[in-house]
């Protein structure tokens, strides 16, 4: 019997999506027919090929992948996208914040200037704070879910307790919706010379387990996917110098980087109902290299 990861009926949004892992996790959402829509910031072509790729619409006519420009550096600029998704699909079931910046260079702490710390703060953070405040408010506006309660269960219609009771809690379809942050292996250990992006990358693991605690009993699941070092344009002059690719590469058990698809994967099987009873978790995709929650 075929296993499948089931998202038919679903819509998706997904952050950062014109190239490396973004782009992945597309391909794999569509693939398991979910609807998409994703946001990119300067990489048109890439986008515009990438719908292209997945197809635009469906044989009624219907938007099935939609490629949104958007600046995130901001709360305001979450919200933002969230709305334009939610404008062009018609709702919003899954959230993914994969978008953020890296700088190559290392720079120690004793000359980081304040513009570089402001920047990753506003594009890793900031903004993913208004992500997740729409993509929330939106998911509780547009769906009908069964809270548990001690006893009893009051099921809750755009945010609204009606007072009647339900026989049991939610099965392994009845998320009400889907939230996964992207951290890395940076927000564990941290990474020197690259402070600004570890503190990020720390604080949405904390964000993760927060979110977890407050919206699994509304039935949103908020997970976090913690990549190790991964093959995208983000990294690639990095991999590319021998001096730091092979040293990158021997400090992993497995021997080398991963792929994009190999983070996409499990950021899509935390979005299926094969992971309806996961809510909290930080999935380490790193090769062994961190062994830590």
């Amino acid at each position: 019997m075929a296993l499948a990861l089931n998202l038919d009926g679903k819509v998706a949004l997904v952050t950062g999506g014109s190239r490396g892992i973004g782009a992945e996790t597309v391909r794999l959402l569509r693939a398991a027919g979910a609807r998409v829509a994703f946001s990119y910031r300067k990489a048109r072509a890439q986008a515009e090929a990438l719908v292209a790729e997945c197809g635009a619409t469906d044989a009624a006519g219907e938007p099935v992948c939609v490629a949104i420009e958007q600046e995130l550096s901001s709360p305001a600029d979450g919200r933002r996208l969230v709305e334009s998704a939610v404008a062009a699909m018609g709702r919003l079931d899954i959230l993914v914040a994969n978008h953020g910046v890296w700088e190559a260079e290392d720079v120690s702490i004793a000359r980081m200037d304040e513009a570089q710390w402001r920047h990753t703060m506003a594009v890793n953070l900031d903004a993913v704070f208004g992500l997740v405040q729409a993509a929330v408010g939106q998911m509780l506006r547009q769906s009908e879910f069964a809270a548990p309660g001690a006893g009893r269960e009051t099921r809750t219609t755009a945010g609204q307790e009606t007072g009647a009771t339900t026989s049991g809690g939610t099965g392994p379809d009845g998320a009400r919706g889907h939230i996964g942050l992207i951290s890395s292996t940076a927000g564990q250990r941290g990474e020197a010379y690259h402070a600004d992006y570890a503190v990020t990358k720390g604080a949405l693991i904390s964000l993760t387990k927060s979110l977890s605690t407050e919206l699994a009993p509304k039935g949103i699941l908020v997970n976090c996917v913690a990549p190790g070092w991964v093959a995208t344009d983000m990294t690639a002059a990095t991999l590319a110098n021998p001096a730091t690719g092979e040293k990158i590469a021997a400090a992993i058990p497995l021997g080398r980087v991963a792929t994009a698809r190999e983070i996409a994967g499990p950021i899509v099987f935390l979005c299926t109902p094969l992971a309806g009873f996961i809510s909290g978790e930080v999935l380490n995709v790193n090769g062994g290299a961190v062994l830590a929650g």
